[in-house]
């Protein structure tokens, strides 16, 4: 059974069968809200993303069926089961062709109800209590774009089909690859992943399917590879649109046969793994260009989720910069708690081609070259504009700024090392090695000196 957290949605004309309904299942542990008619239902569902609609099949307004065509067109993984006094078989046919979960007649008893939400609410009996609540908590979000796809991948997880995970630079497949490896029947088994792109094409054929010892130059000992390194849980195949078309036709093989070949080796040897790739390119466009494989590509699109963009999920800015604070301040050391309002309001109006790794990139480079609990919306600002005009290095930055924040410093206290290290919060020892790390001299600040 799964907790309040599993919002249901009852939809009855009726407010004393709708009261009946919601004091049942709130009974069986579930937070429930009820709508009297279809346009008061579209717009609870809207607002709350529910995990469930139960709905009467007459409404006032509108039929269960209407009311599912509508909820489907905007989140098509909802489940609805539909309930009717009037109930035929061939309306339970019709509702279930179109995609309805299941459809009851009234009265019905509360044990097969139950039955029937527990089904639709995703509860596999495989998953401890603890899966249920980790496998997306590496995943910050209150968006309805990532709330949508989240849902799409717990039910997804629960097969063995190949998925391949789609979105831009920086969304964070890889993250949702990882959520999909808890989530699923191979939690307990290892998850590994490979970027296709950083590893050269002489290597790349070794590290996935392994190397006999003297297969090559160098192989001076065996090499497992890394699907074999799995067994029994999940690869994901990063950037997958980088591989080359040599490799290719052997993970095809990997795929069909559930057998790999190591690189010297003439036997095959069996591997039970669940591939998962990701890629920020174009697979299709790819397939035409003949730089892909046909018959790859649909061997691991069975299933594809899309990751939004950031500026899809602009919601998230200050969920995601509230949980980065934190570790990155304790990470570099350094005081900052929070950002100035009309600093959040920067992070919140720019552009993000960078996506998610780009607000961390941005935040943490804010965090390091801050001085004070609050950090400054022209520091941000300032971050976010380089970074507009091609990211510096994070140490190229730190440098830069501390050298210029030491200028400052030297030129208030005219060249006094004592009183420049203590506003900056330094003894006089750390504070000379500074300076002789950017080359500064106090005397060039003191009255007379050359600035």
């Amino acid at each position: 059974m799964v907790g309040q957290q599993a919002q249901i949605v009852i939809i009855d004309a009726d407010p004393d069968q709708g009261r009946l309904l919601s004091q049942l299942l709130t009974e069986a542990g579930h937070g429930v809200r009820i709508a009297g008619n279809g346009d008061e239902a579209l717009t609870l569902v809207a607002r709350l993303r529910p995990r469930l609609v139960i709905s009467e099949l007459l409404l006032p307004d509108m039929s269960g069926i209407d009311l599912f065509d509508r909820i489907h067109g905007a989140m098509p993984m909802l489940p609805v089961i539909l309930l009717t006094a009037q109930g035929t078989i061939a309306d339970a046919v019709a509702a279930t062709r179109r995609g309805v979960f299941n459809f009851l007649s009234k009265p019905c008893a509360p044990k097969a109800l139950l039955e029937q939400v527990d089904q639709a609410l995703g509860t596999h009996e495989f998953r401890s209590e603890a899966q249920e609540a980790s496998w997306r908590d590496e995943i910050i979000t209150r968006s309805a774009a990532m709330e949508e796809l989240l849902r799409r991948t717990e039910l997804v997880a629960t097969s063995d089909a190949s998925v391949l995970i789609l979105g831009e630079s920086g969304t964070g497949k890889e993250l949702l690859a990882r959520a999909i490896h808890r989530a699923s029947r191979r939690a307990g088994k290892p998850y590994v992943g490979i970027n296709c792109a950083a590893v050269p094409e002489a290597l790349l054929e070794s590290e996935l399917f392994g190397h006999v010892k003297g297969a090559f130059t160098g192989a001076a000992t065996q090499h497992r590879g890394l699907l074999r390194a799995a067994e029994g849980g999940t690869v994901l195949l990063d950037e997958i649109g980088d591989m080359p078309l040599g490799l290719q036709v052997k993970l095809l093989r990997v795929i069909q046969e559930r057998k790999i070949r190591p690189v010297g080796s003439t036997t095959d040897e069996p591997v039970d793994v669940r591939i998962l790739s990701a890629t920020h390119r174009n697979l299709e466009e790819l397939v035409r260009e003949r730089h892909f494989r046909e018959d790859l590509y649909y061997r691991l699109n069975v299933v594809s989720l899309r990751v939004p963009t950031l500026g899809e999920r602009r919601e998230d800015i200050p969920l995601l910069t509230a949980y980065f604070l934190p570790q990155l301040a304790q990470r570099h050391h350094k005081p900052a708690r929070a950002l100035a309002p009309d600093a959040m309001t920067a992070l919140l109006n720019a552009a993000w081609p960078g996506n998610v790794r780009q607000l961390y990139n941005v935040i943490e480079q804010a965090v390091a070259l801050s001085t004070s609990q609050i950090v400054p919306s022209s520091l941000v600002e300032q971050v976010i504009q380089v970074g507009e005009g091609g990211l510096v290095p994070l140490d190229e930055a730190k440098r830069a700024f501390e050298r210029d924040y030491l200028v400052r410093v030297m030129q208030m206290t005219e060249g006094n090392v004592s009183h420049a290290a203590q506003l900056s919060g330094r003894n006089r020892t750390e504070l000379y090695k500074l300076l002789q790390r950017h080359d500064l001299n106090p005397g060039m600040f003191k009255a007379g000196g050359v600035h």
